[in-house]
This record gives C-alpha cells, sequence and structure tokens, in this order.
C-alpha cells in the first residue's frame, strides 16, 4: 500500500496520470489500475478525472496533505540509506583473533587504512569466539570450522599446523617415533586447538589425538615460546611459530604426520546489502590473504611453507 499511496502523491504532484506514468516509468494502465486499487481499499474517491483534468476530492485533498510529508521523508531516507551504503567512508567494526590479526595481518590493516582515508576502523580482538550478531560489528575473521551456518563467509586461505618442539626437549625427553610415544611426552595445548588432527599423507591414514597437557594456555603466543623454552610438544599455526622454526629453536616432530591446517574466514552477518565501505575492506583482505604464502596450507619438509 506504501507503493500504491507513493503513486497517489506523485499523480497529485504531476497534475494527471500521463504525467505521472511519464515520472514513475510506468504504463498508463498500470498507474489508473493502482489508484484504483487504492480508492477501493479506503473506500471513497480521491480524483474526479475527466478526458481534460484532474482535481483531487476532498477526501483526496486531506489524504495528500496528509500523505505527502510522510512519503518525501521516506524517500529522503531511503535516499540517504543509499548514498550510506554506496560511500567509501564512514566506520567499520572488525572482530579478530589477537595473534592472527596483531600478526599476520598487521601490514593488510595498515595499507587498507593508507588507500581509504575516509573510513574509520575499529578492530576488536579477542581469543574468545564472539557473537557476531549481538555485537554489532560488520565483519569478522574466523579461524577453524564454522558452526553457524546463518553468516556469510568467505574464506580467504588456510593456516598450516605444525607440530615441534625445542632441541634441548628432544634431547631430554627422547625424538618420538610415533603417535603412541606422544603420550608419554609432556604435551602444551594451546586453544582452540584441544584436539589434533592430523594426516599421513604416504598411506592416507588419518587420527585424531585428545592430547593430556602439561601445559593448557590459552593465547598462542605464549604456548610457542613455552615450547621453544623446552617446556614439551606443540601443535600451532605456522604462522606462529616460523621465526623459531627457521632458526632451528623448534623443529618439526613425526613430520610424516601432517596436522589438518585449519581454514581462514571473512564473515558477516547481512545477506543482501553489503555496504561499500565494508566491501572494499573484504576485498582488500582477499586479495592480501591471495598474495601470502603463510595462508598456504602446503608445507615442505622443513616446515615451511611453499610458495
Amino acid at each position: 500500500m506504501l507503493d500504491d499511496l507513493a503513486l497517489f502523491v506523485a499523480i497529485v504532484e504531476a497534475g494527471s496520470l500521463h504525467a505521472a506514468a511519464v515520472k514513475e516509468d510506468l504504463p498508463a494502465a498500470t498507474v489508473t489500475r493502482r489508484l484504483q486499487k487504492l480508492e477501493s481499499q479506503l473506500g471513497y474517491r480521491l480524483l474526479n478525472r475527466s478526458a481534460r483534468r484532474l482535481q483531487p476530492t476532498a477526501e483526496g485533498w486531506q489524504y495528500y496533505e496528509q500523505c505527502r510529508p510522510l512519503v518525501h521523508a521516506l524517500r529522503q531516507a531511503t535516499q540517504q540509506l543509499d548514498a550510506s551504503l554506496s560511500a567509501v567512508s564512514g566506520s567499520i567494526r572488525v572482530l579478530a583473533p589477537v595473534n592472527f590479526a596483531s600478526g599476520l595481518l598487521t601490514p593488510a590493516w595498515v595499507s587498507f587504512m593508507q588507500q581509504y582515508p575516509d573510513i574509520r576502523l575499529e578492530l576488536e580482538l579477542s581469543n574468545l569466539l564472539q557473537d557476531l550478531v549481538g555485537s554489532g560489528a560488520d565483519l569478522a575473521i574466523r579461524v577453524g570450522a564454522l558452526d553457524d551456518s546463518s553468516l556469510m563467509q568467505r574464506r580467504l586461505g588456510s593456516a598450516a599446523l605444525v607440530m615441534v618442539a625445542a632441541p634441548a626437549y628432544l634431547a631430554r625427553a627422547g625424538v618420538p617415533r610415533d603417535l603412541q610415544e606422544l603420550a608419554r611426552h609432556e604435551l602444551i595445548v594451546a586453544e582452540p586447538l584441544r584436539s589434533w588432527r592430523l594426516r599421513r599423507p604416504g598411506d592416507g591414514a588419518e587420527m585424531v589425538i585428545e592430547p593430556q597437557a602439561r601445559l593448557r594456555v590459552n593465547e598462542m603466543r605464549l604456548a610457542v615460546e613455552m615450547a621453544d623454552a623446552g617446556i614439551g610438544i606443540l601443535l600451532c599455526p605456522l604462522l606462529q611459530c616460523r621465526d623459531e622454526v627457521a632458526s632451528g629453536s623448534l623443529v618439526r616432530v613425526l613430520p610424516d604426520w601432517m596436522p589438518q591446517p585449519r581454514h581462514v574466514y571473512a564473515v558477516w552477518t547481512q545477506r543482501r546489502y553489503l555496504p561499500a565501505r565494508v566491501r572494499v575492506l573484504l576485498e582488500h583482505l582477499a586479495a592480501f590473504a591471495a598474495g601470502n604464502p603463510l595462508l598456504n596450507d602446503a608445507l615442505d619438509g622443513q616446515g615451511a611453507a611453499l610458495p
């Protein structure tokens, strides 16, 4: 009914059914039919019309005067919303894991803010899985399986995992030769990697281990530092320990067993309209991820990501 009401206002302001049809880009027959429908719903005639003249009735004038401000306000609000959705400016609020957003993605945030000076970026970093809908954020970066099927998503890449330990620890505790021997070792479990999913490419064997941790921590960087200090064996993302692996202060354990990589996604709640400012950030992150080898799940024999 709102569309028909707006059409009635357009007819009165245009002065004729034909002029209103041209202005609204509608067939004249459609304009006439919709006007008759509106009059039928209201129960009274709005316009006296003949071949040469169109004149609102008393009820029509009263209805027009009451509806005209509402229609114009609605049009203005729609225009403002359209401008907001298409403007590459304003605020963007993003939820993301602490280490991932403040390490690997730091260059992406820097280049984005340099490229779009009219956008204000608010990054809320937490290792807890936050409610995207309840938080009111525009976008979230998620690593691992997505449980909420109502969210829109775009895969940015895959983060390789490695099982590592310090040479000093292995010299003291011995090098495990198979997965069963891990049960006799000191293990470090870093959230959210509570289960260790491993696959042996040679024969396709797969195994899921529920590690009994000597140390459990919800901050990945601290877990890497503890492993580097010789506390035990750790499963962690390669991007968090790449410097230690490159220097040899951490070495791979059971290299024949490859941990399943964790996929990285950008997720959002909008199902139809994504504001331009959020869309350009999404494309910027996707382009950055596509050119970053650390978001590739391939590893060579030394535990480094392949280009």
